[in-house]
């Protein structure tokens, strides 16, 4: 992953005063250097009372929208997440409203891969059924196949590209 996941976290006293005081942390950072590095700016700040602290800005989520509260622990969770599966990470997590156990058991139990159109994936699935014979293969309507298999609940996409949908078993 080229792009660093990362988030700016405000020192509230300063943000409540009218002042921007803050820092970007590496949101894949180790819990506790996380927490040192928010330490460390509250320390800082120019409001000598310094101890609250919000997500105000993120880089790197894919998609995800992190919500201000959402603390540096359920921040951090997502980003080893992203991190470790890419794109479709986010993308999977908004699917599941920003459940990240859902998410992860999709990714782990229900992936079946990246396939250029769904109708690959039907495709791929009926031949692996049996052997076709060759003078009935060009009567099987793949798309539709496809389609059938996604509207009737089997199965699920999320495209992340043109010609890049990634099939997941509903179940």
């Amino acid at each position: 992953m080229s792009e660093e996941i990362k988030i700016y976290v405000a020192d509230l006293a300063a943000y409540n005063n009218g002042k921007l005081h803050g820092v970007w942390i590496n949101a894949t950072d180790d819990l506790d250097d996380m927490q040192d590095q928010i330490n460390v700016m509250l320390k800082a700040s120019p409001e000598g009372f310094a101890e609250e602290y919000a997500i105000h800005d993120y880089e790197g989520y894919d998609g995800y929208s992190l919500g201000e509260y959402a603390g540096i622990e359920t921040a951090h969770k997502i980003a080893c997440f992203i991190e470790e599966h890419g794109e479709i990470a986010g993308k999977l997590l908004n699917h599941f409203g920003g459940d990240l156990d859902d998410a992860q058991k999709a990714i782990e139990e229900n992936y079946s891969g990246c396939y250029r159109s769904l109708a690959d994936y039907a495709q791929e699935v009926a031949e692996e059924l049996g052997d076709i014979p060759q003078r009935l293969e060009s009567y099987i309507d793949y798309e539709r196949l496809g389609r059938d298999m996604e509207l009737g609940g089997d199965v699920y996409t999320i495209e992340t590209a043109f010609d890049e949908v990634h099939i997941f078993w509903a179940h």
